[in-house]
């Protein structure tokens, strides 16, 4: 894959926005919009189910979150639409005039603003896209889920 196509996947954290939750094209957003037409008019169902299936008593909570799912309509944080609070990458980046954090000389930082998980998430990333490249990094990755 091109260099400026992997730029339209990857976000300058390294992590994959097209897996994204939010992502307007994510396969989570597809897969989501799938199940719930499938589903189609459930909710009688489920109601009667939970008589003896208890379970389906929480349908209705379920059917709130596979909604949410379905709207995804980020564009990517390259595109100035990161979802994540107080994103220290998302500005910085742009400053720094890199693609990706450990292109800059100041990497590792204090700057991502991430919270302990994705902060150890975001170290090894870059420090993996440094190792191994670029390209390389994105081919070992493009498949794997984005929430590990």
């Amino acid at each position: 894959m091109e260099y400026e196509e992997i730029l339209k996947s990857l976000a300058p954290c390294g992590l994959n926005c097209q897996r994204c939750l939010s992502h307007v094209n994510s396969e989570i957003k597809t897969l989501s919009q799938n199940l719930q037409t499938a589903l189609g008019n459930f909710d009688r169902y489920a109601e009667r189910f939970s008589r003896f299936m208890p379970v389906f008593n929480n349908y209705p909570q379920f059917k709130e979150l596979l909604g949410f799912f379905t709207q995804g309509s980020c564009c990517g944080c390259r595109s100035g639409d990161c979802k994540y609070p107080n994103c220290g990458v998302a500005k910085c980046y742009q400053v720094k005039g890199v693609d990706f954090c450990f292109q800059c000389a100041e990497f590792p930082c204090d700057h991502s603003n991430l919270d302990p998980d994705l902060h150890s998430r975001w170290l090894y990333i870059n420090t993996r896209m440094k190792t191994i490249g670029i390209e390389a990094y994105f081919q070992e990755t493009k498949d794997a889920p984005r929430y590990l």
